[in-house]
Parts: C-alpha cells; structure tokens; sequence
C-alpha cells in the first residue's frame, strides 16, 4: 500500500485518475501523425531552445499511445527541463529519443503541469535518468485522493504500451512561483491561481516570450469541466493574473498547437462566460439540470471532444451556480 506523504520533498506520487478516466467510451482519434514513435506528434520548434510535442485533442488511448497533451522541453546550456512526465515510461523515453536528436544535453528538470495521469506517470523514466522531478503541492491533493485508480486504469488502456510504468517520489514541490537557471536561459513555474484542476501551473521562458501554459488555457479542444473545477474562480484567475501577464506572449495550451493569447482567450475565457451566462438566464427563469443540459453550445461545436463534454460541462457548470 502507497504511503502518501505531503510537504515539499520526498512525496511519494501517484497518478492522478482525472474525469478523463471516467468518460463514456470517445469517438475515434484522429490518425497517428508519427506512427513510428509512442508520440503522437514529432516536436515541434516554438522559438529558440523551445519545443513541444503537440499530443492528440482527443483522451488517451490505445491508438495515440497515451499521448494525448503537449509534451515540452526546454534547451539551456546546463541542459534540459522537460514540461509533462508523460502518461508513460516508454512514452517519456519516446520524447527523451527526439530531444537526443536535437541535442546531447541532460534532462535536468522535469515539470509537472498538474496531477493528472498524463502529467506525471512517465515520471519513473525521467528518474531514471537523474532528472529532478517539480510539481505544484496542490497536485498533490489530486493525486493523494485518485492516484492508484489512475495507473490502473491507464494499464488497462494502453496495455503493453504501459510497461515499465510506476509510481515514483517527487522531489520538490512550490506554492506560487519558482525560478529555475538552465544557463543562458531562465524558466519560470507559476501558480496564477485557481483553475481547471488542482495544482494546475504554467512554465513561462521569459528570454524567449513564452508562455507553456498548460491546463489553464485551451484551444481546438473544448475544455472539460471537472466535478471539483471552479469556473468561477477560473475566470477570476484569467482576468486577475493570467490574462494581465500572457496577453502579449506565444501561447503553447495543455491541449492544441501553440498560439496567441487572442485565441486561448477566446475559446478558454469566452467559452467559461458563454455557458455561464446561459446557466444564469435558466436559473433566473426556474430552469432544471435537464434543461442545462441541452443549452445551445453550436458555436463550440467545430471544437475536438464537443459531443463528449458539451453537456455535461453545462450540467456541472449548472450544479455549481445553483449555489454561488
């Protein structure tokens, strides 16, 4: 049995079963765009010394090998800090073959961007390797509550695309902000405040105009809305502090290619404000959870996983107005 320890080092971790596991069965994932990797995605150059494998807009799978959010890395000269452990060993050590095509520096750091399996299961590898593995301390309320449901599922999922996949201790954890020197370019780990999971944070390259934003912005893929997501205080978060310091910066999402501001903002806040104020309106007319259920969402609905989250992002959306 897992002894989950809190504080800010020495925490054993385990994966972070999130909504995603716990989804009606998806449609069919676009096709591989690298078949002869675990990576759904070859890398791809978003400035100098910044790069992201770009994963697939749909949840894990079989077919996209797990590979299913943005999987980064940074260059320094000291060496590299990776963003995302990944899902899996052999989908980390997939990502780790394509940096060692670009450069022959170590993996020094690697980057959580949340709890979430996806995060933080292909951490084993990256230790395996001497990387300090970094997460947010709120992760780890995620990943005390769902965790070992999280790796289970996963192995059930991806099968033998899954061995070598385990639990492993994090090394450090941060409340709002670190800095860390990579030589010759610095990376910025930041808290701007409550999101769409716990202890989602972004990764900001300040000598490269960068922001990897992670979970807090999205783009081609609808965001899900968690059980425990508040909308609310997500919103608060991007017009207080994300919002005011991203406005002007490429923007690589958790989910989707890199971007603009202008773009996350409006499929990230706009969608939040549109279900919202739909939400408002029915609960002002008496409206049910059934009715919030089938608000008109087509503007969305070009976005990658509409048909699976659309309703039930209203229905929770809706549950948690009845009390604010």
């Amino acid at each position: 049995m897992f002894n989950l320890k809190r504080g800010a080092r020495g925490v054993l971790l385990a994966a972070a079963a999130t909504a995603v596991l716990s989804m009606p069965a998806m449609a069919a994932s676009p096709a591989d765009k690298y078949p002869e990797s675990q990576l759904y995605s070859k890398p791809v150059k978003i400035a100098e010394d910044v790069w992201s494998s770009i994963g697939a807009t749909q949840y894990y799978s079989y077919e996209n090998g797990g590979h299913n959010n943005n999987l980064s890395f940074v260059i320094g000269e000291k060496g590299v800090l990776v963003v995302n452990g990944g899902a899996a060993y052999l989908l980390a050590k997939a990502l780790h073959e394509e940096i060692k095509q670009i450069t022959d520096k170590p993996v020094i750091y690697v980057v959580d961007e949340n709890g979430q399996s996806h995060a933080i299961l292909g951490n084993g590898y990256w230790k395996e390797q001497g990387a300090t593995i970094i997460a947010h301390a709120e992760a780890l309320e995620e990943v005390e509550e769902k965790g070992l449901s999280g790796l289970e599922t996963l192995q059930g999922i991806l099968k033998e695309q899954a061995k070598g996949t385990e639990l492993v201790e994090i090394d450090e954890t941060f409340d709002e902000e670190m800095e860390l020197d990579l030589g010759g370019i610095t990376v910025k780990l930041i808290h701007f405040g409550p999101a769409h999971s716990v202890g989602d944070i972004s990764v900001y390259i300040p000598e490269r105009n960068v922001v990897l934003a992670g979970d807090m912005a999205f783009q081609q893929r609808m965001l899900p809305v968690f059980p425990d997501t508040d909308t609310a205080a997500w919103l608060e978060t991007w017009h207080e502090s994300f919002a005011p310091f991203a406005n002007d910066k490429i923007i690589v999402p958790g989910h989707g290619e890199a971007t603009d501001f202008e773009t996350v903002d409006k499929w990230t806040r706009g969608y939040l404000e549109y279900v919202r104020a739909k939400v408002a309106v029915l609960l002002e007319d008496g409206g049910t959870l059934e009715d919030a259920y089938k608000i008109d969402q087509s503007p969305y609905a070009h976005l990658d996983t509409f048909k699976e989250l659309s309703a039930k992002n209203a229905g929770r959306i809706f549950e948690a107005m009845e009390f604010e």
